[in-house]
Order: C-alpha cells, then structure tokens, then sequence
C-alpha cells in the first residue's frame, strides 16, 4: 500500500475496508484490556527483582573478578540488568503500561525512575506524545529527522549524510543511550540542527529558557547516571578503578548496541511507510493503517523479545502503545490476521534480514535521491 497522501483517505482505499479494520482492532483491544490486570504486575515486578539481581552479581563480580572470565560474566550481568531495565521494565513503564492497575507503586509512569542514561520527562513529551502520535510523518515525528543521520527522503540531503552509515555503527550505535538523551532534551537540535526547521525542533525559538531546558534536561541525568557509572562504583575500587570502570562502559556499550539494533528495526527499511508533510489520518481506520505501515517487526525467540522489550512487536506496539509486553507477545498473531485480512501491510522478517534492510537504508540515504538531483540541477540551471 502507498504512503497516504495530504489530506486524503481515499489512498488508504475504501472507507468500509478501514471502519471494519478500526472496528477488529477495537474490539482486540477491548477484550485484551480486560485482561490486563494484577498478573500482568506480578510479572513486571518478578522481572525487575531479576534485573536487581543480576546487577548485584554483575557487580560484585566486575570488582572483585581474580581473571578476565569471572569479569566477563560479571559484565555480560550488569548488561542483562541494563538491558532489561532500558527495554523490557522502564520502557513498558513509561508508557503507562500498569498505571491502571491498583498497586502499581513505583511501576506507574509519574513516579518511575529510569535505570538508563535518558530523562523522562524529555522521553515522554519526544517519545510518548510526538513519536506515536506522529509516527513517521515529516516535520511531526522527530525520530526521524535524527540530528546527522538522516532516515527519510523528507529530510533534505547535506554533506554530513555522506558518512551517516559508518557514523552511525562506529559513534551512534555504540553510544546510544547518551544520544537519545541529547535528542529528546533538545541539545542535538541545538547544537548540529536535524536538517529541518519544523514544529518538531525541540529548541525551535532559540530562546534563553528553551536552551536553558535543554541542558537542564540532559544534564540532570547524564550528571548522576555516569557519575555512578564511571566515578562512584570504579572509586570504590581503590587501585583496580580501571576495571571497574572499563566493566561498566563495557556494559554500557553492550546495552545501547542490542537497543538501537532493535529501536531501527522497528522504523527504518525500504519496506517501512514515511508520510510527507501535511499528512493526517482521516478516521481511527487510516490512523491504525498508518501506524502498522510505518513501523516493522522482526522475529526471536521469546528470551531475544524480552531483551528487546517486544519491540520485536513494534507494530503492536505502536497500535497499542500502553499494552504490557507480554500482552504484545500474546496478541501479535490476531493482529497479523486482522492486518491481512484488510488489506494493511504487515511487515516482518528475521533480526539479520530486517537489520540488513535497516543499513541499507541508511546507506541508501546517504545519498541524494534521483529526484532531488534533477530538482538541483533545474534549480541551477534557473540561475544560468
């Protein structure tokens, strides 16, 4: 199916074909609800107790490690602890996955408190409000005009694009964590701009306060986060801080490796929809159609998805963003059927295959697109 476009459904096809896809999806929705409960925190608790445990035994190994192997388990520990905190607990969280459920605690989203170098504050206004509300429609969705690395043809070609594919797996991918803070506080708009100058610019007017919030943003949780990392926990160390604190980056590194792979697998191939400017959905139907077109999922066995946070499940993510990730799981083959049943794309492969699409795009875009190439040369050719 074409991308949609402005201001017009009838791209999407007939209007019965997307009340009935809206209606499936509602009713999915309705029942699996009612099913999201006191299990569904048993299991995020029970979950986030194994993380805590596994940091504990990262870190005691990492510090008192007498040789490389017991200091490789103990980082590929603190890794599990870090990668499940990022994904399968703080992400859920976040969205408000058990804010409904009486007992939550700590697991709603106001009080929650990120194990993970990003703000949250930052994180929901970014992510939660304008990346799903506006998933990769051009000067709306921020995700996908990403500061130097450019993943839609709706973003104009520069010159730094030409190194975005070796940038990205060489500078961004190892250090994603910290990038994505810099980006949902604003500080990667404010200092390298994302090659537009939409709505969406997180320090648009370039005001005192807004570049004060930025930095407020980012540097409330960068400070304490690698302050612990890197300075409190190798201090403890005494004379040995260097493998402590190499542990810690090492886990680190680990983290933000296997969390951008998955976070561009779910947004970014040849096969995966972008929207131009002006595009909005005219109904539930063309919204839902939108969201399942726009994202992509990837197929691992379940201890991969939990890893992954079931963003493996990004099209049910992004159809029901407040769904518990074992409701993700449980849900994804009706959606694949509903989806098939309508006529929307339901686009999915194996990790290896989807992330191949995923560099190739990226490398892909590191050029101009033979439309924008005439479009410069008419441009030249106009002041001649």
């Amino acid at each position: 199916m074409n991308a949609i476009a402005p201001n017009s459904a009838a791209t999407l096809s007939d209007a019965d074909r997307l009340k009935s896809f809206a209606a499936a999806l509602d009713e999915l929705k309705a029942r699996t609800e009612a099913k999201i409960g006191a299990a569904d925190l048993t299991y995020i608790r029970r979950l986030d107790a194994t993380s805590r445990g596994l940091e504990a035994v990262g870190r005691v190994l990492i510090h008192l490690s007498p040789g490389p192997i017991t200091w490789t388990v103990g980082v590929l520990a603190l890794w599990l602890h870090k990668q499940l905190q990022a994904t399968e607990v703080g992400h859920t969280v976040l969205h408000g996955a058990f804010d409904k459920i009486d007992g939550a605690g700590r697991f709603n989203s106001k009080s929650w408190r990120w194990d993970a170098p990003i703000d949250e504050e930052a994180w929901h206004e970014g992510h939660n409000l304008r990346h799903h509300q506006f998933t990769n429609i051009a000067g709306k969705d921020p995700d996908i005009h990403f500061g130097p690395v450019r993943l839609t043809e709706h973003t104009p070609h520069g010159p730094r694009h030409y190194i975005q594919l070796p940038f990205s797996l060489i500078a961004l991918f190892p250090n994603f964590g910290m990038t994505m803070n810099a980006h949902f506080s604003g500080l990667t708009d404010l200092y390298q701009g994302n090659g537009r100058a939409d709505e969406f610019d997180f320090v648009k007017d370039r005001s005192w306060d807004s570049i004060r919030k930025a930095h407020w943003r980012a540097w409330r949780k960068y400070l304490p986060y690698y302050g612990k990392e890197m300075v409190f926990f190798p201090l403890l160390a005494g004379v040995f801080w260097w493998k402590v604190a190499l542990g810690n980056w090492a886990s680190e590194v680990l983290r933000d490796l296997y969390t951008a792979a998955t976070i561009y697998c779910g947004h970014v191939g040849e096969d995966v929809k972008t929207f131009p400017e002006g595009t909005r959905a005219h109904g539930k139907g063309e919204w839902y159609a939108m969201q399942a077109e726009a994202s992509q999922n990837y197929e691992v066995p379940l201890p991969l998805s939990v890893l992954s946070g079931a963003l493996d499940r990004q099209i049910e993510h992004h159809l029901f963003p407040r769904f518990p990730t074992n409701r993700l799981r449980e849900i994804g083959p009706e959606v694949r059927a509903i989806c098939e049943a309508h006529g929307v794309a339901y686009t999915t492969g194996s990790w290896p295959s989807v992330l191949g699409k995923v560099l190739r795009r990226i490398g892909t875009l590191s050029f101009r697109t033979p439309a924008e190439v005439a479009a410069a040369q008419a441009t030249a050719g106009a002041h001649v």
